[in-house]
């Protein structure tokens, strides 16, 4: 099961994330969010992570925790 938000506009959004590689050679996990449930990428949200909501438009963002 995926973790999922709902924003303060009453949006739905479940986290997913993908190992990419960058133009250096390493390998990072970038985190993003959609609307609708892929199995193939879904996730749980890390620890150390901690959901953003921007105030004007609702999109969520993930940021370490302080």
């Amino acid at each position: 099961m995926a973790y999922k938000h709902t924003n303060s506009k009453g949006v739905t959004y479940y986290l997913n994330s993908k190992q990419v590689t960058l133009r250096g050679g390493k390998e990072q996990t970038i985190y993003y969010f959609s609307k609708d449930e892929r199995p193939e990428t879904a996730t749980d949200l890390p620890s150390d992570m901690e959901v953003n909501e921007n105030p004007r438009n609702g999109f969520l963002t993930v940021k370490r925790s302080k």
